[in-house]
């Protein structure tokens, strides 16, 4: 599907799991027990966890991890490919990025924001849950 203008369909199943994480994300709430998968209904390894956040790594179709500059300064040059969804309109989603605290094992929310054509991504890896202070 990558690039495919002949493609028939509207979207491909990269936007199709960016929205459903991101319904997740936004109403946070208890579920069933399923596979630990990125549509799993819950956050966290159990319902009694207090996560807000499934973060994604994105990739393109040559296998190329999506990174994005940490900051919107002019000349940035610490990127990131760790990201949490904010919102999904058709194709295009827009994520934040988040930067790796290796010292306590968390995320740190940042203000640097892009939207992707989820079309160009082939394929997606989610982290584990995590609670992300700020958003």
């Amino acid at each position: 599907m990558c690039n495919d203008s002949n493609s028939s369909s509207k979207c491909n199943c990269i936007a199709e799991i960016l929205k459903v994480i991101n319904i997740l994300q936004s109403e946070v709430c208890p579920g069933d027990t399923c596979l630990e998968t990125c549509t799993r209904a819950f956050f966290g390894p159990n319902s009694s966890v207090d996560f807000n956040t499934r973060p994604v790594t994105l990739y393109t179709c040559n296998g190329t991890a999506l990174a994005m500059p940490v900051s919107n300064t002019p000349g940035e040059t610490t990127t990131s490919n760790i990201f949490r969804v904010e919102k999904v309109d058709g194709c295009c989603a827009t994520l934040r990025v988040l930067t790796y605290n290796t010292g306590t094992a968390t995320y740190t929310a940042t203000n640097s924001f892009f939207t992707v054509n989820t079309d160009c991504c082939c394929t997606i890896k989610c982290l584990a849950d995590t609670f992300v202070e700020g958003v």
